[in-house]
């Protein structure tokens, strides 16, 4: 699908890029700069910040909202109910649920059923890893590939299991951290952070 094809009313990409493959609904909204990959779907009413990329065959559902620098790899469906803000990452194939009781007897497709799962700044979701709905991923946080999240994780906790169960911390680069007396530099970018009461906050940037 062109550009040139689209209804006036679809909002797309200055300096983006839509392949030819991807549909994009009426009523999306898509930031400056984001690019829209092979056999994607793109819903009426989502709305996906500046500088995002949507891998070969992703689905983003009606009224999903997505922040800026996002990534979200192949083969992931980003269902309603779901919001990621900046800089999240979601590895190939990993899963977002809406529902806790799905039926397909007893469909429960209206809003007021849905779960929402909030993913913090920053937070990235490995290869496989299964985010049962009603979730916060806090900001930073690193979930490990396969993994299956049924419970919110603490900002830069790193997850990891079935069910996932914390296993440490990282730095905002993604190396993990080791606390000493509540207090570790991070040896690949020199970010300091301190650690109390299980709340880590970071006390210098670079």
């Amino acid at each position: 699908m062109n550009e040139e094809s689209l209804p006036t009313f679809i909002t797309m990409p200055t300096n983006g890029y839509v392949h030819p493959s991807a549909v994009v609904d009426p009523g999306a909204e898509i930031g400056e700069g984001t690019k829209v990959w092979h056999f994607t779907h793109v819903s009426s009413k989502s709305v996906i910040g500046k500088r995002c990329s949507l891998g070969q065959n992703v689905y983003i559902a009606d009224h999903v909202q997505i922040g800026n620098g996002v990534k979200i790899q192949n083969n992931v469906s980003v269902y309603e109910g779901v919001v990621l803000e900046d800089d999240v990452f979601c590895g190939p194939s990993m899963v977002f649920t809406n529902v806790l009781t799905p039926r397909s007897a007893f469909p429960r497709n209206q809003s007021s059923d849905y779960r929402q799962t909030l993913v913090k700044r920053g937070a990235s979701v490995g290869a496989n890893a299964t985010i049962v709905c009603g979730v916060t991923i806090g900001e930073w946080a690193l979930v490990a590939a396969g993994a299956v999240v049924t419970r919110s994780v603490p900002p830069y906790a790193l997850v990891s299991g079935i069910p996932a169960r914390q296993v440490g911390w990282v730095c905002k680069c993604g190396i993990t951290l080791t606390f000493r007396k509540g207090h570790v530099i991070c040896a690949d970018c020199g970010r300091e952070y301190s650690l109390e009461k299980d709340i880590v906050t970071i006390t210098k940037e670079v």
